[in-house]
């Protein structure tokens, strides 16, 4: 497959480093290190695919050039936008029958596919509540970003990863979300938020831009047991912990698993990516669904 990376940044210097010598071209306005400054100065003919990482208010009109002009698309969360244009995306995908595909490598950490396994089996029984943590130390970073600094902030940021890893463990999208604390404590947009929705199960997120030492957990609390994750293989060790129920009551029986290893999921989820790209699928519906949940807690912001 011939890729194109659009978006010379973080995120674009990483999937040009997984694309190997896949990546045949690089697209960004600013970086001198790109061989373009707009992606139609690329012949259409000498690519595949594009692995679409740019700021969010681009994106819905370049992927609509590329998707009219039948490229295969990996867009770097998140996928925002009005939901008719999303919609149109979607239609889009389908009519040209190529691939629109939104990445959250966080679906392909070990310890989340095993959280996945572990809720699907039905050994924990039914899910009483998941409260998941997601903090890492990039404030003044983004306080000093040309276009990061503003709107939402930290919610659409990490929030966007949890709301879709939420939908990977339990094959289904929740709604109730709302906001029960949001502050900026050192920038201008929000930099510590945490929400929730009172359902079943009940699931409480909490993310910030305020954790000096990157961190990642979750909780999940059941019916016969919990099962628990501790850090992401990028910042770990990274463990995951099982724990079986003692009736009436007792020390319960546990499993746990740790590791210590680079990040595999860049790469995994590029090798998902090329076998979507056989198919044509898409996961624009996921888009719709955090997209309309984002667009509810961002009326519950002040100055949002």
């Amino acid at each position: 497959m011939r890729v194109i990376v659009v978006g010379l940044g973080v995120q674009g210097y990483k999937r040009r480093a997984v694309a190997g010598r896949e990546c045949i071209a690089t697209v960004d306005p600013v970086n001198p290190e790109a061989q373009h400054q707009r992606v139609e100065q690329i012949p259409l003919d000498g690519y595949d695919a594009a692995l679409v990482c740019t700021p969010d208010e681009v994106k819905v009109e370049l992927l609509t050039y590329l998707l009219s002009n039948r490229k295969h698309l990996l867009v770097e969360k998140p996928l925002f936008g009005e939901r008719a244009d999303l919609e149109r995306l979607k239609a889009l995908a389908e009519r040209n029958k190529v691939t629109c595909y939104t990445a959250y490598n966080h679906r392909f950490e070990p310890h989340f596919v095993r959280m996945k396994e572990a809720i699907e089996s039905g050994r924990l029984g039914k899910i009483y509540r998941i409260r998941m943590f997601y903090g890492n130390g990039t404030a003044r970073l983004v306080r000093e970003s040309a276009w990061r600094d503003k709107g939402a902030g930290v919610l659409p940021d990490l929030g966007s990863h949890l709301l879709d890893t939420v939908l990977f463990w339990l094959g289904k999208p929740v709604s109730g979300f709302s906001i029960q604390s949001a502050n900026r404590f050192e920038n201008r947009a929000f930099d510590h938020v945490v929400c929730g929705a009172d359902g079943e199960p009940v699931i409480q997120f909490e993310m910030t831009l305020l954790s000096w030492r990157n961190h990642h957990t979750t909780d999940v609390f059941a019916e016969k047991g919990s099962a628990h994750i501790e850090s992401l293989c990028k910042w770990g060790p990274s463990t995951f912990t099982l724990r079986d129920r003692k009736l009436p009551s007792g020390r319960p029986d546990e499993e746990s698993v740790t590791l210590v290893q680079p990040d595999p999921t860049w790469a995994l989820e590029y090798t998902h990516f090329k076998k979507l790209c056989a198919t044509g699928a898409h996961n624009v519906d996921n888009d719709i669904w955090i997209n309309d949940t984002l667009r509810g807690l961002y009326k519950e912001l002040p100055g949002c």
